[in-house]
C-alpha cells in the first residue's frame, strides 16, 4: 500500500493466475485486468497490517501513528474506530476463531485483546520492562500467541488460559526479532531483522536456532511457509527473495523486479502455494507474484 494515501485496498488476486504460470515476463500482466477496490480510511496516522476476520464481515487495523485499532466492516462500508490507551501505539493486530482482535502495544510493553461483541479491551502487561515494544504476532494451534520484540530483542508467548507472558531472548545480541510465523508442527520462525539469520524455536524447551543466510548483507524482515515446510522471507536490504529449507539449511534467492532498490516488505502465500511480495521501494508500491512451481519460476507485476 502506497505510503502517501491513508487507504485500505482489497486486490482480486486470482485474476493474474495465467501471468504467473504461463512463463512470461516480468510486467506482462495489465493492472487493468485486475479487480482492486480501496476505501479511504477516515483518519491518518499510518493505517497498516489489515487483518480479515474468521466470518469476513470485518477488516481489522491499526494506526500505529495514529494510536487507534479499528476494523472496516464491507458489506455496509463503515469504519469503526476502538478507543484505546494513550502511548500504545500498536503495530499488529490479529483475530481468533472466536472473532477477538489482539494488538501489539509497540510503545507501551503489552498485548491487548478487543472482544469481538462487546469491544472491551483486556490488557496484557510484559512481565519485564525491558520488554517494551511488543511487534508482530501468529497463534498457534492452541490459540496462544506468539510475538517478536524488536528492538527488545526478545520473543515471546501468551498464554490465552492463564494470560501468563513467556520471554525469551535471542543469543545474538541487537538481532532484532520481526516477521513471525507458526508452522504446522509447533515450531516458531521469526525473521532476524537486524542480522542475516533466521529464527526457530522448539515450543517444547523454549531453545532458539539460528539458521545463517549466505550473503552477510541479508537482512530478512518477514516471513511466510509453503505446503513443502519451505520458509520464505522477504530481503529488504538486497531485495531478494528467499526460501530456507529446514531440513538441511539450504538457502536459494531470487532477485526481485525492483532489484537493489525493491525494499520488499509484507508478503504472503495462497492456497496455491504462490508467493506475493510487496516492494516499497518503489512508487507506486508495486505487489509481484512469484510462483516457484513454474518453471523457470516467474515473477508477476502490478503496480
Amino acid at each position: 500500500m502506497p505510503h502517501y494515501r491513508h487507504s485500505i485496498a482489497v486486490v482480486t488476486l486470482s485474476l493474474l493466475v495465467s501471468g504467473l504460470v504461463s512463463g512470461q515476463p516480468a510486467g506482462a500482466q495489465s493492472p487493468d485486468s485486475v479487480q482492486h477496490t480501496a476505501w479511504d480510511v477516515p483518519w491518518k496516522g499510518q493505517p497498516r497490517d489489515p487483518y480479515v476476520s474468521p466470518t469476513g464481515d470485518r477488516i481489522w487495523f491499526v494506526g500505529q501513528g495514529g494510536n487507534y485499532v479499528a476494523y472496516f466492516t464491507p458489506s455496509s462500508n463503515q469504519f469503526r474506530q476502538i478507543a484505546i490507551d494513550s502511548g500504545t501505539h500498536p503495530h499488529t493486530v490479529v483475530v481468533d476463531k472466536q472473532g477477538n482482535a489482539w494488538y501489539a502495544g509497540n510503545r507501551n510493553g503489552m498485548i491487548g485483546r478487543i472482544d469481538g461483541r462487546t469491544l472491551e479491551i483486556r490488557r496484557y502487561p510484559m512481565p519485564e520492562a525491558a520488554a517494551r515494544d511488543p511487534h508482530t504476532i501468529d497463534f498457534d494451534a492452541r490459540g496462544n500467541l506468539w510475538f517478536s520484540l524488536q528492538n527488545s530483542n526478545m520473543m515471546g508467548r501468551l498464554d490465552q488460559a492463564t494470560g501468563k507472558v513467556e520471554l525469551i531472548t535471542m543469543p545474538t545480541p541487537r538481532s532484532r526479532p520481526y516477521g513471525v510465523l507458526v508452522a504446522p508442527d509447533g515450531d516458531v520462525w521469526f525473521d532476524l531483522f537486524g542480522t542475516n539469520k533466521i529464527g526457530r524455536i522448539n515450543p517444547a524447551t523454549n531453545a532458539v536456532r539460528e539458521y545463517v543466510l549466505p550473503a552477510e548483507r541479508a537482512r530478512p524482515r518477514r516471513i511466510a511457509r509453503t505446503s513443502d515446510g519451505g520458509i520464505w522471507y522477504t530481503d529488504y536490504s538486497r531485495g531478494f527473495l528467499g526460501r530456507l529449507d529446514p531440513a538441511t539449511g539450504a538457502v536459494k534467492e531470487w532477485e526481485l523486479p525492483g532489484k537493489g532498490a525493491s525494499l520488499p516488505y509484507a508478503m504472503t502465500v495462497d492456497e496455491q502455494d504462490r508467493i506475493w511480495v510487496v516492494e516499497t521501494g518503489v512508487r507506486p508500491n508495486r505487489l509481484v507474484g512469484f510462483d516457484p512451481k513454474a518453471r523457470p519460476a516467474r515473477h508477476t507485476e502490478l503496480m
